[in-house]
């Protein structure tokens, strides 16, 4: 431990506070109120890179895509007031998809505080609903210590946001204080007890089905639950944007459970007898508004395995509940016996065999297929690639045909936050520069953080994107079509030229109409070796996988063509 006990000023004591605790990247929209965090940085370069985005949502998008990727805290810097408002989106989405990050805010200083000075904003009321702490830190002094519990909060139970505001004058002021050691990650782990009675409850099934989703996995964790299922030949699925917790080419993964369900999973969730749920939260969108699995009492027997005791019983009453970090729950499945001729085999076979047909796409209107695009990337990216989204109606392509085949090779907010797709991607590449990171986006998703494209060329990370362009906010115009029929109102979009805004960035743009085109301009895109935007052009009436819209509004009105 290094116990450094020279004075220093409040910037330079929290950015050596943030080298113990192993921060080698951060990102930021600079402001005044933190400028001695920022000199501090000037003389650690080459520990610590500093990213520096072009919108504080862009910013914290950044920093939580991260932290998916890492397991360690993101680290974001942004002003006060309009600064961290803009970051909120990032806290959010880290709040909801159970993320490490840490936010810090420049803050006003303490001499003029709570008099609305200049961007003066109550941190602790704006963020306390969606961050696991929010805190200021007024005496330099104190910055090893709440900076230490910041780090150990953020990563451990259920992992999360933290807040740190950072008044100006703390910042330049100094200090004489010991530095702190790095933090530790805490977790819980599944008692001997739990244990066997899963394998009791697990060997008296006959239609079990394994769900894994939420945060606090690792690599490690991942194999330990695939080879638990393929020990005991289980059906696995996935939660809402988690597939890459499972190789989805395994002979044991049966598909995603979130929007979009395949409709023979769905049964096959409801007709199971034992369910081991490890790690989701089992919220709105993985049960299908609590209708897949009934609330409080699931008709099925449920196993709930989370990091958060305050998720245990919060909605479903478990029959066995555990409180255990994934890597400890992961490893501790490996101690237990198989169950020998499992009743479920058949089960199991039938089930994938569904997942198997549903990743054959269907014929869509216009000349641009999506589903056809997606099983040319599926076979041609390289197995560590990682592929990032927004919301909109086009990720439903993306999860639904491509096979995440391991750990993070997949990064999508969970909780439907738009934007985050370029940004995530700018991150991942920067983190993991020697693979290959594909973007999509739609076309109102991506003018919500497109800028962050500047970002990407300023550090040459050469990501592809693909706008997903239909001149509309797609989702929204399709519950418009089925709750007001034909009635079109505040969701049509006049685009710009996608590819040459790209262009006019430094980036490599295209513009694809037709399936048989995609191929050829994708490679152009990945060989220019810099940032590339591909602009495709879709038929509005392909709305999902599914469907058209001509089909849903026709289904409202009760039209039968």
């Amino acid at each position: 431990m290094d116990n450094r006990v020279n004075e220093r000023n409040g910037g330079r004591i929290l950015v050596d506070t943030l080298k113990i605790n192993g921060t080698d990247m951060a990102f930021c929209v600079p402001g005044e109120s933190y400028l001695p965090v920022l000199d501090a940085l000037h003389d650690e370069q080459d520990t610590i890179r500093l990213i520096v985005c072009r919108q504080e949502g862009g910013a914290a998008f950044m920093a939580e895509a991260y932290g998916k990727l890492t397991g360690r805290p993101g680290i974001c810097f942004v002003t006060r007031g309009p600064g961290a408002t803009n970051a909120s989106i990032g806290v959010h989405t880290a709040f909801q998809d159970s993320t490490p990050l840490i936010l810090f805010i420049g803050q006003v200083g303490s001499g003029i505080a709570e008099r609305e000075a200049f961007q003066e904003m109550d941190f602790r009321r704006m963020f306390g609903q969606m961050a696991k702490w929010v805190g200021q830190i007024d005496r330099p002094e104190r910055i090893p210590e709440m900076v230490s519990r910041a780090f150990h909060l953020a990563v451990s139970g259920r992992p999360g946001p933290v807040v740190l505001a950072l008044p100006e004058d703390m910042l330049a002021a100094t200090a004489v204080v010991n530095d702190v050691g790095r933090y530790q990650r805490v977790q819980a782990h599944p008692g001997p007890a739990d244990l066997q009675r899963l394998r009791d409850m697990l060997g008296k099934a006959k239609q079990p089905v394994m769900l894994l989703g939420g945060g606090d996995w690792s690599e490690a964790a991942c194999r330990d639950i695939m080879a638990f299922a393929e020990a005991n030949n289980l059906p696995t699925a996935c939660s809402f944007r988690c597939q890459d917790l499972f190789d989805n080419r395994h002979p044991n993964y049966i598909g995603d459970v979130g929007i979009g369900i395949n409709p023979a999973l769905a049964d096959r969730i409801r007709r199971a007898d034992l369910l081991l749920v490890v790690g989701p939260r089992l919220g709105e969108i993985t049960t299908s508004g609590y209708t897949l699995i009934e609330a409080p009492r699931p008709k099925q027997q449920l196993i709930h395995v989370h990091p958060g005791t305050e998720e245990l019983g919060r909605v479903y009453q478990a029959d066995l509940p555990i409180n255990a970090g994934m890597a400890e729950f992961a490893a501790a499945l490996r101690t237990l016996p198989p169950v020998a001729q499992p009743a479920w085999a058949t089960w199991t076979t039938a089930a994938r065999n569904d997942y198997l047909l549903n990743l054959q796409p269907s014929p869509v209107p216009g000349g641009l297929d999506l589903g056809q695009i997606m099983v040319f990337l599926r076979e041609r990216l390289p197995p560590k690639a990682i592929l990032t989204n927004c919301a909109g109606n086009y990720s439903s392509w993306v999860h639904r045909f491509y096979q995440y085949p391991g750990f993070r090779t997949q990064l999508a907010p969970t909780n439907g936050a738009m934007g985050y797709g370029l940004p995530a991607a700018v991150a991942a590449k920067l983190v993991h520069p020697d693979r290959t990171v594909v973007c999509f986006a739609g076309d109102g998703c991506y003018l919500m953080n497109g800028q962050e494209l500047a970002t990407a060329v300023q550090y040459d990370a050469a990501i592809v994107v693909i706008v997903v362009n239909n001149g509309m906010y797609g989702t929204i115009r399709m519950h418009q079509e089925r709750r007001f029929p034909g009635r079109v109102s505040g969701t049509e979009l006049k685009n710009p030229d996608f590819a040459a805004l790209a262009r006019a960035y430094g980036a490599y743009g295209e513009v694809v109409e037709t399936t048989a085109d995609f191929a050829a301009a994708f490679d152009r895109a990945v060989s220019s070796d810099r940032p590339a935007l591909l602009e495709l052009r879709t038929d509005p009436e392909a709305i999902t996988p599914r469907t058209t819209l001509t089909a849903i509004r026709d289904q409202a009105l009760g039209i039968t063509r």
